[in-house]
Protein backbone atom coordinates (compact mmCIF):
# COMPACT_ATOMS: atom_id res chain seq x y z
CA UNK A 1 0.00 0.00 0.00
CA UNK A 2 1.53 3.31 -1.02
CA UNK A 3 1.89 6.25 1.34
CA UNK A 4 0.10 9.54 0.69
CA UNK A 5 -0.36 11.76 -1.11
CA UNK A 6 -3.03 10.14 -3.24
CA UNK A 7 -3.21 10.87 -6.99
CA UNK A 8 -5.48 13.69 -8.17
CA UNK A 9 -8.27 11.38 -9.37
CA UNK A 10 -8.36 9.62 -5.98
CA UNK A 11 -8.35 12.99 -4.23
CA UNK A 12 -11.37 14.07 -6.33
CA UNK A 13 -13.13 10.76 -5.60
CA UNK A 14 -12.59 11.10 -1.84
CA UNK A 15 -13.92 14.69 -1.90
CA UNK A 16 -17.37 13.43 -2.96
CA UNK A 17 -20.07 12.43 -0.41
CA UNK A 18 -19.52 8.71 -0.92
CA UNK A 19 -20.79 5.89 1.28
CA UNK A 20 -18.07 4.78 3.68
CA UNK A 21 -17.28 2.32 6.45
CA UNK A 22 -14.87 3.08 9.28
CA UNK A 23 -13.13 0.37 11.27
CA UNK A 24 -11.59 0.87 14.69
CA UNK A 25 -9.89 -1.61 17.03
CA UNK A 26 -11.75 -3.09 19.98
CA UNK A 27 -9.95 -3.76 23.28
CA UNK A 28 -9.69 -7.46 22.40
CA UNK A 29 -8.02 -6.59 19.08
CA UNK A 30 -11.05 -7.42 16.95
CA UNK A 31 -12.20 -4.91 14.33
CA UNK A 32 -15.33 -2.79 14.85
CA UNK A 33 -16.76 -1.54 11.55
CA UNK A 34 -19.70 0.83 10.98
CA UNK A 35 -21.08 3.02 8.22
CA UNK A 36 -20.09 6.66 8.53
CA UNK A 37 -20.08 10.09 6.97
CA UNK A 38 -16.65 11.57 6.38
CA UNK A 39 -15.00 14.62 4.82
CA UNK A 40 -11.69 14.60 2.96
CA UNK A 41 -9.59 17.70 3.44
CA UNK A 42 -5.93 18.30 2.65
CA UNK A 43 -5.12 14.57 2.73
CA UNK A 44 -6.85 14.01 6.09
CA UNK A 45 -10.22 12.56 7.06
CA UNK A 46 -12.79 14.19 9.34
CA UNK A 47 -15.12 11.87 11.26
CA UNK A 48 -17.76 12.85 13.81
CA UNK A 49 -19.67 10.77 16.34
CA UNK A 50 -22.06 10.98 19.25
CA UNK A 51 -20.35 10.50 22.61
CA UNK A 52 -22.27 7.23 23.14
CA UNK A 53 -20.70 5.49 20.12
CA UNK A 54 -18.42 2.55 20.76
CA UNK A 55 -16.01 3.68 18.06
CA UNK A 56 -15.25 6.82 20.09
CA UNK A 57 -14.21 4.67 23.05
CA UNK A 58 -12.12 2.44 20.77
CA UNK A 59 -10.42 5.42 19.07
CA UNK A 60 -9.51 6.91 22.44
CA UNK A 61 -7.82 3.67 23.45
CA UNK A 62 -6.21 2.83 20.09
CA UNK A 63 -5.98 5.53 17.39
CA UNK A 64 -5.58 3.10 14.47
CA UNK A 65 -8.48 3.20 12.00
CA UNK A 66 -9.31 2.21 8.45
CA UNK A 67 -11.84 3.88 6.19
CA UNK A 68 -13.21 2.27 3.03
CA UNK A 69 -14.95 4.66 0.67
CA UNK A 70 -17.28 3.18 -1.95
CA UNK A 71 -18.38 4.63 -5.27
CA UNK A 72 -22.15 4.87 -4.78
CA UNK A 73 -22.72 3.82 -8.41
CA UNK A 74 -20.17 0.98 -8.51
CA UNK A 75 -19.12 -0.58 -5.20
CA UNK A 76 -16.37 -2.44 -7.04
CA UNK A 77 -14.66 0.96 -7.27
CA UNK A 78 -13.40 1.92 -3.85
CA UNK A 79 -10.51 3.38 -1.88
CA UNK A 80 -9.30 2.17 1.50
CA UNK A 81 -7.31 4.44 3.80
CA UNK A 82 -5.25 3.25 6.76
CA UNK A 83 -4.33 5.78 9.38
CA UNK A 84 -4.59 7.01 12.92
CA UNK A 85 -6.62 9.54 14.82
CA UNK A 86 -4.34 12.51 15.49
CA UNK A 87 -6.96 14.81 17.01
CA UNK A 88 -10.11 13.99 18.97
CA UNK A 89 -12.07 16.96 20.29
CA UNK A 90 -15.57 17.93 21.38
CA UNK A 91 -17.61 19.46 18.55
CA UNK A 92 -19.00 22.12 20.89
CA UNK A 93 -21.05 24.14 18.43
CA UNK A 94 -21.76 21.15 16.14
CA UNK A 95 -19.87 22.79 13.29
CA UNK A 96 -18.21 19.60 12.13
CA UNK A 97 -21.34 17.44 12.16
CA UNK A 98 -23.21 20.23 10.37
CA UNK A 99 -20.44 20.32 7.80
CA UNK A 100 -20.77 16.56 7.25
CA UNK A 101 -24.58 16.69 7.17
CA UNK A 102 -24.52 19.50 4.60
CA UNK A 103 -22.02 17.52 2.51
CA UNK A 104 -24.26 14.43 2.51
CA UNK A 105 -27.82 15.79 2.79
CA UNK A 106 -27.69 19.49 1.98
CA UNK A 107 -29.10 20.33 5.44
CA UNK A 108 -27.64 20.93 8.92
CA UNK A 109 -27.63 17.98 11.29
CA UNK A 110 -31.06 17.74 12.90
CA UNK A 111 -30.24 16.19 16.31
CA UNK A 112 -28.90 19.01 18.47
CA UNK A 113 -29.17 17.42 21.95
CA UNK A 114 -26.17 15.10 22.13
CA UNK A 115 -22.53 15.88 22.75
CA UNK A 116 -20.46 15.04 19.68
CA UNK A 117 -16.77 14.49 18.99
CA UNK A 118 -14.69 15.16 15.91
CA UNK A 119 -11.78 12.97 14.94
CA UNK A 120 -9.14 13.93 12.40
CA UNK A 121 -7.40 10.97 10.81
CA UNK A 122 -3.95 11.24 9.30
CA UNK A 123 -3.55 8.75 6.46
CA UNK A 124 -0.49 6.49 6.49
CA UNK A 125 -1.29 4.32 3.45
CA UNK A 126 -4.02 3.80 0.86
CA UNK A 127 -5.21 1.30 -1.71
CA UNK A 128 -7.84 1.54 -4.40
CA UNK A 129 -9.71 -0.74 -6.77
CA UNK A 130 -11.29 0.36 -10.03
CA UNK A 131 -12.25 -1.29 -13.30
CA UNK A 132 -11.51 -4.82 -12.11
CA UNK A 133 -7.99 -4.08 -10.93
CA UNK A 134 -5.92 -1.89 -8.66
CA UNK A 135 -6.62 1.83 -8.96
CA UNK A 136 -3.66 3.26 -10.90
CA UNK A 137 -0.98 4.32 -8.47
CA UNK A 138 -2.22 2.17 -5.59
CA UNK A 139 -0.01 -0.85 -6.02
Amino acid sequence: MPPPPVPGDVDAFLARPNPAVVASVRADGAPHAVATWYAWEDGRVLLNMDESRLRLRFMRRDPRVALTVLDEDDWGRHVSLLGRVVSLEIDLELRDIDRLALHYTGRPFRRRDARRFSAWVEVDAWHGWAGGGPWPGSS
